[in-house]
């Protein structure tokens, strides 16, 4: 399948430029010496970056079935050039608060539009019957190299320093990442990654404020998405309250302990892990699908990320920390590689940018909104055994949602 080739192709190089990215942005405002940060700072960091796309989100949907995909991918990577240097400059400068976030928001808020559109288009280079396998594939490797994007950003910044300045530099390699998806994009005929109609008025401004309630209404009347968002919302808000709390034990708590690492390197570690977490997921997922069904498979995924969020995280010692990450990420991965191939079977064609869209702008908010909670009842050292507790009861109470849903 060559246009499923290609289509990796320009994901795993957009993934990359974002790992480097992401990685070389938090470098620079998490772990750089001339910065100071803080739960709250972390948490308004979250929110800058996500919650803006998040209210555009569902609008830019309505125009993924709209407008040529292929022509998506091609413009929205160039863009993300653009915004990639403007957001190196801003850190070297020494750019902080809601400047550096506004450019940062810049990036990340195009690469999820382009995101979108790549999981959009799949059906159209992949069988039907393929999806799920087509699926597990794209997003597993895509996440994984996200990862290796995370960790060349970290070896950069050990070779270009740990300040504004090597900050900046690291951040910048990051447009190779999106010139490749571009030109890779180009490659697709038009037309060739859909929409093949559309069922929208003729006016796009109305199209595009309906954005919003289409993508609701198409999840809604689809019990597998409708039941797998329930099961994703209360995995992303456990995530955020984890993704926390990590952070701050591996600046303010954890030291290094032989190969284990706190700092920076420490995330690096606690993303490798998750990788292979992923990876494990991407693998094992369509063979436990087709084995025990979807609703086992996420019911259990559910309840493994429980288990390792409160008999792993509750040590608050750096090697469970380490071990509880790669269990979590991994049943995160199962969970979304469910949902998303439901989205890609159960949505038609003319709806799919809209839910998919919508998807990502439910998550993104309910991410925030745990991680904003948390910072104002964390200790600053992340050691806060309620906090974790929290977290596992969302995990039992999305299990709860889910067989409700489902069963509807």
């Amino acid at each position: 399948m060559p246009g499923f080739r290609r289509l990796l192709l320009a994901r795993f190089s957009a993934q990359w430029g974002d790992g480097v990215f992401q990685a070389g942005l938090a470098g620079a405002v998490l772990f750089n010496p001339e910065r100071a940060a803080d739960a709250l700072t972390i948490a308004g960091g979250f929110a800058a970056l996500l919650l803006p796309y998040s209210v555009i989100g569902p609008f830019a949907g309505a125009l993924l079935d709209r407008w040529d995909r292929r022509q998506v991918l091609v413009v929205a990577n160039l863009l993300r050039v653009i915004g990639i240097l403007a957001s190196a400059a801003a850190v070297g400068f020494g750019v902080e608060g809601p400047g550096l976030f506004t450019l940062a928001l810049l990036v990340i808020g195009i690469s999820r539009f382009a995101g979108a559109g790549t999981s959009a288009s799949l059906p159209h280079v992949v069988p039907r019957h393929s999806l799920v396998t087509a699926n597990s594939v794209a997003v597993t490797l895509g996440a994984l190299i996200a990862v290796v994007g995370g960790g060349c950003a970290i070896g950069l910044r050990a070779v270009f320093g740990e300040g504004n300045t090597g900050s900046a530099v690291t951040t910048t390699f990051a447009v190779a990442g999106s010139f490749a998806a571009a030109a890779v994009a180009a490659g697709f005929a038009r037309g060739s990654l859909g929409p093949d109609r559309m069922n929208e008025p003729a006016e796009a401004l109305i199209a595009v404020a309906r954005g919003l309630a289409d993508g609701g209404r198409a999840a809604a009347r689809a019990p597998r998405v409708a039941a797998g968002f329930v099961a994703l919302f209360a995995h992303r808000a456990a995530f955020a309250v984890s993704l926390l709390l990590t952070v701050l034990l591996m600046r303010y708590s954890f030291t290094d302990i032989g190969l284990l690492k706190a700092g920076l390197p420490g995330l690096g570690q606690v993303a490798a892990l998750g990788g292979a977490g992923i990876l494990l997921a991407g693998v094992l997922t369509p063979r436990l699908v087709a084995r025990f069904g979807r609703t086992r498979v996420v019911v259990s995924a559910l309840l493994l990320a429980a288990a390792a969020q409160a008999g792993l995280g509750l040590p608050f010692l750096l090697p469970t920390v380490l071990v509880a990450s790669f269990l979590i990420t991994s049943a995160g991965q199962v969970l979304k590689l469910c949902v998303d191939s439901a989205v890609q079977a159960d949505i038609g064609d003319e709806a799919r940018g809209r839910v998919f869209a919508l998807y990502d702008t439910l998550f993104n908010v309910t991410m925030v909104a745990a991680v904003a909670v948390a910072a104002t009842l964390s200790p600053l050292d992340g050691h806060s055994p309620g906090l974790l507790l929290a977290a596992t009861g969302c995990y039992l109470i999305g299990i709860a949602g889910y067989l409700v849903a489902v069963r509807r």
